[in-house]
């Protein structure tokens, strides 16, 4: 048997192979983040406003950017505006936490049973087509002029987008994970707590940001016919009185003050939830 000759590999320059890994340019570094990106376009948005406004010159029309940053910041500075929108938010919170309440009860109840199911969908194919804001009228004669109109009306915006959102993630859980529950013993609250929400809270989770979204926008339009009591109100009634005496800007810095809230809370409250469940858990990329 001959002897195999030693041969010896020197490794290569790496510039040999050409270009391996590209480092990012200063621009591809901030393009890549999300958030200057939208950034970005608030500021662009702001300067189409700001010069649409300039060039149609009606202020009673349609107020410059810088008149409405103005307005919100004197109401801001008399609390005028933070009082009118803590009290939008606490009716919010007590309306979506109901609404919330309420879906996940009929939510068990249709997991429970086929009777269940079936009633789940009938009411909500019957209810989830109706706007919370044809339920004024009935809630003015029910609960009188007050927040627990508002409360009411704020129940059926939450109530069956998020029961539908969810009761359809409990459909779509497999049933290898169900075998898996089932195998270790869990039935009632604990399978559902330990199986089924944790599987489904993808579609949980877009159930509570259109409940959400739904609530938000009924509560101004709500604030808007009827939203005063005692002598106070939210935003809605803001935007109202504002108009009524002429302050343009005024209404608009009041609907800034919806749209400031609504970003607030699908970027930083939605945003950090999904960051720390379904991404986290690998359920979205």
């Amino acid at each position: 048997m001959s002897e195999r000759p030693e041969r010896l590999h020197l490794p290569n320059e790496a510039s040999a192979f050409g270009v391996v890994e590209k480092p990012l340019s200063a621009w591809e570094r901030l393009y890549n983040r999300g958030a200057l990106r939208k950034t970005g376009l608030l500021i662009l948005l702001a300067v189409i406003w700001e010069v649409y406004a300039r060039l149609l010159n009606n202020p009673l029309l349609f107020p410059t950017f810088v008149e409405t940053v103005k307005a919100f910041a004197e109401g801001i500075a008399t609390g005028g505006l933070l009082g009118k929108a803590w009290f939008s938010i606490r009716i919010l919170l007590v309306g979506y936490s109901a609404g919330i309440a309420c879906a996940a009860l009929l939510t068990v109840f249709a997991i429970s049973s086929r009777i269940g199911t079936d009633f789940l969908e009938t009411l909500t194919s019957m209810f989830n087509p109706l706007p919370a804001i044809a339920l004024l009228p009935l809630a003015l004669i029910w609960f009188g002029l007050g927040p627990g109109s508002l409360v009411f009306v704020l129940i059926h915006s939450v109530l069956w987008a998020v029961a539908l959102n969810t009761h359809s993630g409990f459909l779509s859980v497999s049933n290898t994970l169900r075998m898996v529950g089932r195998n270790y013993g869990l039935s009632g609250p604990s399978y559902v707590g330990r199986i089924l929400i944790p599987a489904a809270f993808p579609s949980i989770l877009t159930g509570l940001k259109i409940g959400w979204a739904f609530a938000w926008r009924t509560l101004i339009a709500a604030e808007l016919v009827f939203g005063v009591s005692s002598g106070t109100g939210g935003l809605g009634w803001f935007i109202y009185e504002n108009k009524n005496q002429l302050e343009i800007p005024s209404v608009f810095a009041g609907l800034f003050s919806v749209i400031l809230i609504g970003l607030f809370v699908e970027n930083v409250i939605f945003r950090n939830i999904e960051l720390r469940t379904v991404r986290r858990w690998g359920m979205q990329s």
